[in-house]
């Protein structure tokens, strides 16, 4: 397993080794002690979500305030560009977003840690996304950022107006959003 760094400290593109030859592929997709290795740091995981969506779905850019949740988010069907936006006001990267190609064929997953909000736009004609959380979902504690607020500047790849859920379309701009300290 490989972790590289992208332009906001902590949110990492992990890259596990493949093996592949003319039957298929075989790649560990979680082993905790790798991943410590790669992030670390030890992290525990308590839930397991998957989603499909279909083209120029954006679902996002979703937070929990006070249960933030760590993400492990990666691909298993088609292809995503994932977002992950600093909502750490005493971050020196607050408000800047950082995005990866997510992909069945690239293999590569995102982690995202907490204090982060997140969202994907899929590419391809459906996707199949699968994330794990480091804390529970509580829909109570949801807040979504708007997805195409200008003061964050996200340039999603997109080739035509994308599919939203009211909420995600009525998201708060970060002006007035809530954030971590």
């Amino acid at each position: 397993m490989k972790a590289s760094a992208t332009a906001i400290a902590g949110v990492l593109v992990i890259e596990p080794a493949v093996f592949g030859d003319a039957r298929g592929f075989f790649f560990e997709s979680w082993n905790r002690k790798a991943f410590a290795q790669a992030v670390g740091r030890d992290v525990e995981f308590v839930q397991d979500n998957h989603s499909m969506s279909l083209r120029n779905v954006l679902r996002g850019m979703h937070y929990q305030l006070r249960r933030p949740q760590g993400k492990l988010v990666r691909v298993v069907a088609g292809e995503v560009f994932d977002v992950a936006v600093d909502l750490r006001r005493s971050s020196p990267t607050f408000g800047r977003w950082v995005g990866e190609r997510l992909s069945s064929a690239n293999h590569r997953m995102m982690w995202i840690p907490a204090g982060f909000a997140h969202g994907f736009v899929v590419l391809s004609e459906a996707a199949e996304f699968l994330y794990k959380t480091t804390d529970y979902y509580a829909p109570d504690d949801e807040r979504t950022l708007l997805w195409n607020d200008p003061a964050v500047g996200i340039a999603w790849p997109l080739a035509a107006q994308p599919l939203l859920k009211p909420k995600d379309a009525a998201g708060t701009p970060l002006a007035r959003a809530e954030t971590y300290p």
